[in-house]
């Protein structure tokens, strides 16, 4: 039995066909077309920095009082290619866009040997309380007269905000037992022996005498502050327009069951924004400098917090603020050294882990860790600069021989742990 053939298709399908097949390739032209012929957007125009106490409010800036809501984690920025990061600016505020273009070929590292920050990039850091201008302020703190003491603004109800005579403000701290403000004095001048006493605001101890000159104009509110005569109060400079910080990834990601800090490694600063890494450099500076004095009070109580309050990691750190120019502020520091070395039984399983997700560090504190490890001289270093720059520091005190014992050896700890990320590097 034969079979029947199938009848070829006529012209005029086949026509068809062929335009149908065109019409893609016609849009494709007629859009590039329209694309050429517009005008390249400009690029927005850049900020001038601020300056401590000065430069844009919060508001101007698109930032919220209430602890950075509308920030993004560096988990979020890690998640994007690094071929696929780019930039745009809506409303103000900076934002990550994807975009098909690779980054510049000749944009520079931000990492040097494998383990320290740029020099570039340091060079991108906001300076902070520059030193003279904090040897000044200390100066005319000492010699003001206080005029007027004021509640909230400064955290404990114990605590005051002072106008002083010259028109400046501070904090005046008065600790519920005075180790808390010989913390607070001793951490102010170590950030000063490991280089970075620019991120703290300066801070002066005083001495509360109703009817000594400096506390006399204001000696009907001291009868209500409930401040004992003759205790020792910390003097910090109020800096305006300070907000709220979250942390960034790899500490300020939500956990899952189980998760474990991810150290911050040069492998994962590929692609993210100058201005992200600006402010990594500082977190750097920061968890080390808390793990020195076994600061519990900052992003290591976020931590403990993490077994009741999941998302406490996407909330503000405590003691920590933003400044107008992007700096980091290391406020109220008195749970270091003295309070923090007799609780480090219950912080360190928390403090250590921190340290070790660090492994990028700023070259002249990596400098300075491994010279304080060399001539064994932590404390030393310490004492000297707290009696050259502390006229009250006699009425605190220095450390206990132990706690002197136990700055070093988290001095030699910090430089074990650089030394391992710097045979990490060498191998990768």
């Amino acid at each position: 039995m034969k079979r029947a053939r199938r009848a070829a298709p006529g012209p005029l399908p086949v026509l068809g066909l062929l335009l149908l097949g065109a019409l893609p390739g016609l849009w494709t032209v007629l859009l590039r077309r329209e694309a050429a012929a517009l005008p390249e957007p400009l690029p927005p125009a850049g900020q001038p920095p601020g300056r401590w106490g000065w430069g844009r409010s919060a508001a101007a800036r698109g930032e919220s009082g209430g602890g950075g809501g509308g920030q993004k984690t560096f988990r979020t920025l890690l998640a994007v290619p690094a071929a696929a990061t780019g930039r745009e600016e809506r409303d103000g505020e900076e934002r990550l866009a994807v975009t098909d273009s690779p980054p510049p070929a000749d944009t520079a590292s931000p990492v040097e040997r494998g383990i320290f920050w740029s020099r570039e990039l340091e060079e991108q850091v906001p300076p902070g309380f520059a030193a003279e201008e904090a040897a000044a302020w200390l100066s005319a703190a000492r010699a003001a007269r206080v005029a007027s003491l004021e509640r909230g603004g400064c955290g404990r109800s114990s605590n005051r905000l002072a106008r002083l005579s010259d028109g400046s403000r501070a904090c005046v701290r008065y600790g519920i037992n005075p180790e808390q403000i010989q913390g607070e004095a001793l951490s102010y001048h170590l950030a000063g022996v490991l280089g970075m006493q620019e991120r703290l605001p300066p801070m002066a101890l005083a001495l509360v005498e109703a009817r000594g000159r400096q506390w006399e104009p204001v000696r009907e509110e001291l009868r209500g502050s409930h401040w004992a005569e003759g205790a020792v109060v910390s003097l910090t400079r109020w800096v305006d327009n300070l907000t709220a910080v979250v942390a960034p990834a790899p500490w300020g990601a939500e956990p899952g069951a189980g998760r474990r800090l991810q150290p911050l490694s040069a492998g994962e600063l590929v692609g993210l924004p100058p201005s992200q890494l600006v402010e990594l450099v500082q977190w750097s500076d920061l968890i080390l400098f808390d793990y020195l004095t076994a600061n519990f009070d900052r992003l290591v109580s976020n931590l403990f917090s993490l077994q009741w309050d999941p998302r406490v990691m996407r909330r503000a750190t405590s003691n920590l603020l933003r400044g107008p120019d992007g700096g980091l502020v290391f406020m109220d520091n008195e749970a270091g050294l003295v309070h923090g070395y007799r609780l480090l039984a219950m912080w360190d399983p928390y403090n250590e882990p921190l340290l070790r997700s660090v492994c990028v560090f700023r070259e002249g504190t990596a400098r300075r860790v491994a010279e304080l490890h060399r001539r064994r001289s932590a404390a030393a270093e310490l004492r000297r600069r707290y009696r050259a720059r502390e006229p009250l520091w006699a009425r605190l005190g220095f450390l206990s021989e132990r706690q002197a014992e136990l700055l070093q050896a988290r001095v030699d700890f910090v430089h074990r742990h650089i030394a391992h990320c710097r045979a990490q590097a060498a191998v990768l």
